[in-house]
């Protein structure tokens, strides 16, 4: 899998992206921890950079994958681990499976796990819908209408990258709508990256392999396991849901060093939304 390391310092921190998301989406946070410390990106397999795994893709083999790539890095341990979205889920079965791997972790906005290990009728069509649309998009980015519509877009062309979504996801266009405003948050210089990963049809695959089997990740974790006095701090957006909120609180009750903090104003993507907030916070848990 393809990483990047920068900075210099102990501990390593290791950010664990979201569940559609590459290395680049911790660009704003990255610059800001390598100024005090060793900070490890990486794109997990069929991400970015990365090519498919011939494995299936839960939260369990994601955190495998990583065992392997840091025990290549030769970067020594333990780590403080970062996880954004289903990124938090990874790192906390990671914990699970390799504690003594682990001096911290700081988890932002992560999934609930609540609302798809047994998911109602209405999120399994949700989720289902997903992965359908994720198929598409690989059949779109194949045959090239991706990375015309991406080309469009970030050249300042909303108008013919709109009616190609609505002819080819229908009601689910408004969601690339929304990835596009959530990617102009990062330095400009890097949406033709974005542009390019997102022209791939393994991005596509690769997420909706990981959609697939998220009620299979969401039942990876053992619930009852508590984390002891690890340093671990919960950052929530404030348009999560209550159910979701009550699990982040939850979460960060399983260690005596745990912290929960809901961000006003923000969206899912914290890391985009509240850099300096997701900086201090690692710092605290660098700093034990």
């Amino acid at each position: 899998m393809f990483y990047e390391v920068t900075g210099v310092g102990k501990p390593v921190v290791v950010l664990e992206a979201g569940i559609a998301a590459s290395s680049v989406s911790w660009e704003l946070v990255r610059r800001q921890l390598a100024q005090f410390t060793t900070v490890l990106t990486y794109d997990r397999a069929g991400l970015g950079r990365s090519p498919l795994a011939r494995h299936r893709s839960t939260a369990l083999d994601a955190a495998r994958d990583l065992r392997c790539m840091l025990s290549k890095s030769g970067l020594p341990g333990p780590y403080v681990l970062v996880g954004h979205s289903f990124g938090g889920l990874v790192v906390r079965v990671f914990q699970q499976y390799y504690p003594e791997l682990v001096s911290g972790m700081v988890l932002l906005d992560p999934v609930a796990r609540s609302e798809w290990a047994l998911p109602t009728p209405d999120r399994a069509r949700m989720l289902g819908r997903g992965v359908m649309l994720s198929r598409r998009g690989a059949t779109l980015a194949r045959i090239g209408v991706v990375g015309l519509a991406l080309k469009l877009l970030t050249g300042g062309n909303r108008t013919i990258p709109k009616l190609l979504a609505k002819i080819s996801a229908g009601r689910g266009a408004g969601i690339a709508d929304r990835l596009v405003d959530e990617v102009k948050k990062l330095p400009r210089e890097l949406w033709p990256v974005v542009a390019e990963q997102w022209s791939q049809p393994n991005s596509f695959t690769a997420m909706a392999n990981s959609l697939e089997s998220l009620p299979v990740s969401a039942a990876q974790l053992d619930e009852c396991r508590g984390l002891g006095d690890l340093p671990l701090v919960v950052l929530s957006s404030d348009r999560s849901t209550p159910a979701a909120l009550r699990e982040h609180a939850a979460e960060a009750s399983l260690s005596s060093r745990g912290r929960h903090t809901v961000l006003l104003n923000t969206g899912h993507w914290l890391q985009l939304d509240a850099p300096d907030a997701v900086r201090m916070a690692v710092r605290d848990v660098c700093r034990g």
